[in-house]
């Protein structure tokens, strides 16, 4: 998914500030999960399923600045039965910029206990496998 920096982004020193590329990375799982044609808001009002965040591991290498140009992957790596393992590098052109791994969970949007994943999101998901 390709992101622009904007100023709002940035610190005083015109670089991303940290926390900004966990947002990148969001809207980067979110429309992995529309290409695969899953509508976790439909998947919520029908089947009262969400994914929330587990864990986020983060290793930043080189910074982005203001008005750089950045592709943001969401790449499935595993689907166990109540959670998904995803890879999202950020890339500035060819430059690794960061590296990560996100764990989402599948949890009951009543009780938000643990969940299986339904078939439909698994066969969708393992698609992009």
């Amino acid at each position: 998914m390709p992101v622009r920096v904007y100023i709002e982004d940035t610190d005083a020193g015109g670089i991303v500030f940290y926390a900004n590329y966990l947002k990148y990375m969001e809207r980067a799982r979110t429309e992995c999960l529309r290409d695969a044609a899953i509508d976790l808001d439909a998947w919520h009002r029908e089947h009262r399923r969400l994914f929330v965040v587990r864990s986020v591991t983060v290793d930043y290498h080189l910074p982005a600045q203001f008005d750089d140009q950045l592709t943001v992957n969401a790449n499935t790596m595993t689907i166990r039965p109540a959670s998904i393992l995803m890879e999202q590098p950020i890339f500035r052109g060819e430059q690794l910029l960061l590296s990560s791994t996100v764990k989402l969970a599948c949890v009951d949007a009543d009780t938000l206990a643990p969940t299986a994943i339904p078939n439909a999101i698994r066969e969708a998901m393992t698609r992009e496998l």
